[in-house]
């Protein structure tokens, strides 16, 4: 029986999110392969040990969405280098035994290869991308400038920093998405996820308040071309030889999918899985996604976001997600599902997948002096 650190809260604006992920994984896996030891870490970063309730590890009732209690205060687990995860006692440090850790820590401080830096460097088997795949999938400028130099197709921008926003600037900047793209436009946080710190901007009065509103989360933003289009997603699975699975199609009906659409509002989108597109469409999508996944270095999985241009079909990368929403009824999952992986089998699958890519780094030589 393998031991199986489950991750999740964290320091980032989607710590409630993280709760709700983690609750689906800790009911599903297989508790006749896994003992399951839970560690929540608060908004102020602290790592604990946590109790959750025995209802917890059932599976909820059907189409049903949960979230853990916070985060408690017990005792204390710190990352050792050399040792791994230990509990703080009053007798000194007592190490954790993990087999794998799964980090289920949506945005910054969970999907920016930091806590994959960690855990690298107490040298545990984890879940998901590595440090690089994580940090360039992280911010979208980088990850649109990998794309852009590997012939994808990705949506048109401007990038701001916050020397930027100055009224002489902002009139300079007004000028050129008036010239390049035109309003209305989409202002969003490089380093950010779930739709935070994103805004609409119908005009130039607009656009300095939603530049310092994304600038709250990230050093840097973006100005992006409005797409009039359907939102499509795609999964991706696997290390060396990822699979692809058929996209679904998210339908929102709010103005935009923003972060109350994803997880505030109940009739915040329509989730359709297979989404209905042409098979030239489909594939088109599918292979794009794989690219996408492959040129940001990514192992283990990635949920892809694309638009497709209602009226000409044109087929636009949006973002990749390196932890994605992961609910039984989350979009990731139920592609998976729907692609003939149910969603105990993805989780076993998952953690095959971070222990072949640990194995594979133990094999790596560092110390030159043995060479």
């Amino acid at each position: 029986m393998k031991n199986i650190a489950v991750l999740y809260g964290g320091r980032s604006g989607e710590h409630e999110v993280s709760l709700i992920s983690a609750s689906s994984i800790l009911a599903y896996l297989d508790k006749e392969k896994y003992s399951i030891v839970p560690i929540g870490i608060t908004k102020r970063g602290e790592w604990f040990l946590q109790y959750p309730p025995e209802w917890a590890y059932l599976p909820p009732e059907k189409g049903q969405m949960r979230s853990l209690p916070p985060v408690e205060k017990t005792e204390r687990v710190l990352a050792v280098p050399g040792e791994g995860l230990c509990l703080e006692t009053k007798k000194g440090v007592q190490k954790l035994d993990i087999d794998v850790v799964f980090p289920v820590l949506h945005g910054t401080f969970g999907e920016d290869g930091t806590i994959q830096g960690l855990l690298e460097t107490v040298d545990l088997p984890y879940v998901g991308a590595d440090v690089l795949g994580s940090a360039v999938s992280m911010d979208k400028e980088v990850s649109k400038r990998l794309w852009l130099s590997a012939g994808l197709p990705v949506v048109d921008y401007i990038s701001v920093r916050k020397e930027d926003v100055s009224d002489e600037n902002l009139k300079i900047l007004a000028r050129r998405v008036e010239t390049r793209f035109g309003w209305p436009c989409f202002v969003k946080p490089s380093c950010s996820g779930s739709s935070v710190g994103t805004s609409k901007v119908n005009n130039s009065e607009e656009l300095k308040n939603a530049i310092l509103f994304a600038l709250r989360w990230s050093e840097h933003a973006l100005i992006e071309a409005f797409i009039n289009a359907r939102e499509i997603e795609c999964a991706v699975l696997g290390n060396e030889r990822p699979v692809v699975f058929a996209p679904g199609e998210i339908i929102p009906s709010h103005e935009f999918y923003d972060y109350e659409a994803k997880y505030k509002d109940p009739q915040g989108a329509t989730l359709l899985i297979p989404a209905s597109l042409s098979e030239e469409t489909k594939n088109r999508i599918m292979s794009l996604a794989l690219s996408a996944y492959k040129y940001a270095s990514i192992k283990g999985m990635a949920r892809v976001d694309f638009f497709v241009e209602k009226i000409t079909g044109e087929v636009f990368i949006n973002e990749i997600n390196t932890i994605p929403g992961f609910t039984a009824i989350s979009m990731y999952p139920r592609m998976c599902i729907n692609g003939g992986v149910s969603y105990i089998e993805l989780l076993d699958k998952l953690i095959e997948l971070a222990l072949e890519q640990y194995a594979l780094k133990r094999e790596l030589e560092y110390d030159f002096s043995k060479s």
